[in-house]
């Protein structure tokens, strides 16, 4: 059942996910763009400098295998000040923030953030949830080959609506490897939209499903989840993992619909927590 999913495999999943997505950013374009990476106290420390997103400079799966301490976040802040980063989002499950969690934020300059959902689900559930999926007349789902990496990873970013730089090399490199199954919806030949899925053992991630604007609303993104509940089925996974943007009220957020429709159940929202660097240049 998905209640017996702990906050260590929802957190840990998404650290390992985005720690392999983000190394396989190759030379020279790592140094480059100013890409680094650190493990620290049971979670990842994730940087890049040159991102006018501010998206890549994570630090996320603190807690469970050491608390969460002002000497941890203090060496967090200062691996970021160190390689000149602008701003980072530092993500830790509500369960495991400390009482003195005010008192960190406010010495260390941590702002609280958007709100992520994180969701899970047991693997019947969901096959049996996924499986009335229906998808609109032209479109396809299939897996990933290495020869369509390219055009899958420079497709990814434009769906999601961010910049190309890092995501289009990272989302490339990650077609072939080990434990990674990439997937597309393709139309008349063409991919429009994108999804992947991570397995660990028994745990399988959901990550980076989007839909090119004008191919939305026609079934794409709930095929997608439902050929990697398949996929992770066959690979032996037990439980799934997945995360997305939370939903305030008067706002509709069609992935979490799409989610739940699928068999999976809102575990926690979890707050981000933002870092910003106050001796780094305005860009």
């Amino acid at each position: 059942m998905t209640s017996t999913i702990p906050a260590t495999i929802l957190e840990k999943a998404e650290a390992e996910e985005m720690y392999e997505f983000e190394e396989g950013v190759p030379e020279p374009d790592r140094s480059r763009w100013g890409m680094d990476s650190m493990r620290l106290g049971g979670g990842v420390v994730l940087a890049m400098r040159d991102d006018i997103s501010d998206y890549w400079s994570k630090a996320l799966g603190f807690g469970f295998d050491e608390p969460v301490t002002p000497p941890l976040m203090e060496e967090v802040i200062d691996f970021y000040q160190e390689r000149g980063i602008r701003e980072a989002t530092i993500q830790i499950a509500p369960s495991v923030i400390p009482e003195d969690w005010p008192d960190i934020c406010e010495k260390l300059g941590i702002a609280r953030g958007p709100v992520i959902r994180k969701l899970g689900a047991d693997i019947d559930a969901a096959v049996t949830a996924s499986s009335h999926a229906r998808i609109g007349e032209g479109l396809s789902v299939g897996p990933v080959t290495l020869d369509e990496a390219a055009e899958w990873a420079e497709v990814m970013p434009r769906a999601m609506g961010m910049p190309a730089q890092g995501m289009q090399q990272m989302a490339a490199a990650s077609v072939g490897r080990s434990g990674w199954y990439p997937f597309a919806v393709r139309e008349a030949g063409s991919i429009v939209a994108t999804a992947t899925l991570r397995v660990q053992g028994e745990v399988g991630s959901l990550f980076a499903g989007c839909t090119l604007p004008e191919a939305r609303k026609r079934g794409a993104q709930s095929a997608l989840i439902a050929a990697r509940v398949d996929a992770a089925r066959e690979a032996g996974c037990r439980l799934l993992v997945v995360e997305t943007f939370d939903e305030p009220p008067g706002t509709h957020n069609s992935s979490y619909h799409n989610l739940i429709r699928a068999g999976f159940t809102l575990r926690y929202p979890r707050p981000n927590w933002i870092w910003r660097n106050p001796g780094a240049a305005s860009q």
